[in-house]
């Protein structure tokens, strides 16, 4: 099938709730069974790992199910357990697959929740953690150890936007019998394949796209055969769990994500290039555009492009950005991203970034919505006109010569 059809279909069961076209919300801790027999087969069927077989309301209900059935199925991967954040999906995920004295590759370039998950947890139980350049490729097998178990990748990277090459990294790793964790946020599953490419865990963020309304936190691990079983059992020694009513709310936005994510991608290029050629802008940063470093490996391996994207403004004048994201009406101030709104929100490349990150002016995280772009468009533009008048007003912006003689 195509994969709107799959969007339309997956973990769907009309059937076993009266015709109800969609997944009923169920709710529920404890599950009866009849007599003994039945719940000695409940127990063997959730065992087995029988579609929907559950005993008790951590271990999912029809609506969790049903939601898992539908990732796994997107995702082509032995299967998917679902969680109460992205954050918690990628803890949990690393924690079932890294032991003391493990030696673990982050990109420095990964959300910085999960660096900061790694330093200050996992290292105080005797993980290892070394952080790589994203654009490393194949280069990464020179940082591998004896005890190398997970090379963690995010592509692209969390605001600077670095593409990696996933096959070349997850050869590299699996020579070293190492397992590839990706985060998959920005592409979806449907634009880029984790598993398809090498990867062994892939991780999105069902706050962002999936759900797709800003409504709702969720993560969902998908896991290939190698993995599964250890992370299904962290998973629930850990007591990870998410509210059936946050998991209808990622059901229905599965159905309508492929016409979303089209207009994300086409609105959010078409603002993006009309970026590139303002003079108040030193660079654009989206995998979509040619002058990305990273867009022959995207046109490569990804057959499309979400709404999130960098901008970096001619100013360094702190006041100058805030008076051009103040005088925005078509974009929020927020973190998050993948609903139907706007936003921007101002950020500075971390420490790790270095020579990577080659640009002089303030960047500006840009997450296009399901507004018409000219609406947009000509709200930036004016919003660059504040910026500019606002950056000739600063005595930061003057040269020295004209403050001197001021």
């Amino acid at each position: 099938m195509k994969e709107n059809t799959q969007l339309v279909g997956a973990g769907r069961h009309p059937e076993r709730f009266g015709g109800l076209v969609n997944t009923p919300i169920c709710r529920a801790s404890t599950i009866l069974a009849g007599s003994m027999a039945e719940w000695d087969a409940m127990k063997r069927a959730r065992a087995a790992e029988e579609p929907g077989a559950t005993t008790y309301g951590r271990f999912g209900t029809a609506t969790a199910h049903a939601f898992e059935e539908a990732m796994a199925q997107l995702e082509g991967g032995r299967g998917s357990l679902v969680f109460p954040s992205g954050l918690a999906a990628i803890v949990t995920a690393l924690t079932a697959l890294l032991s003391a004295g493990d030696h673990i590759l982050v990109s420095y370039s990964a959300y910085s929740p999960t660096r900061s998950f790694l330093d200050r947890v996992l290292r105080r139980f005797g993980v290892q953690v070394q952080v790589y350049d994203p654009a490393c490729g194949e280069d990464i097998r020179s940082l591998m150890r004896p005890n190398t178990r997970v090379v963690y990748v995010e592509s692209p990277g969390s605001e600077t936007l670095e593409i990696q090459d996933i096959p070349a990294i997850a050869r590299m790793a699996h020579a070293q019998g190492a397992f590839v964790v990706m985060d998959n946020t920005w592409a979806t599953p449907l634009f880029f394949k984790p598993l398809a490419h090498g990867v062994d865990v892939s991780i999105h963020a069902a706050t962002k796209y999936i759900v797709g309304h800003s409504d709702a936190m969720l993560g969902v691990v998908t896991c290939n055969e190698a993995t599964w079983a250890r992370v299904k059992q962290t998973t629930q020694d850990m007591g990870q769990t998410a509210g059936p009513d946050d998991i209808f709310l990622a059901l229905r936005g599965l159905r309508t994500m492929g016409l979303r994510l089209q207009r994300h991608w086409e609105s959010g290029l078409r603002v993006a290039q009309w970026l590139e050629q303002q003079p108040e802008v030193e660079a654009v940063v989206h995998p979509a555009l040619p002058s990305h470093p990273g867009h022959a490996l995207w046109k490569r391996d990804y057959s499309g492009a979400c709404g999130l994207f960098s901008v970096v403004l001619r100013t360094r004048d702190a006041q100058a950005v805030a008076a051009f994201v103040d005088a925005l009406q078509h974009f929020g101030i927020g973190v998050s991203w993948g609903g139907y709104e706007s936003l921007a929100i101002p950020f500075t490349p971390g420490e790790h970034h270095g020579a990577r990150w080659p640009y002089q002016g303030s960047a500006v995280r840009m997450h296009i919505g399901l507004e018409d772009p000219q609406d947009l468009i000509d709200d930036l533009r004016q919003a660059l006109t504040v910026m500019a008048a606002r950056a000739s007003l600063s005595p930061s912006a003057q040269p020295e010569a004209a403050r001197q003689n001021a």
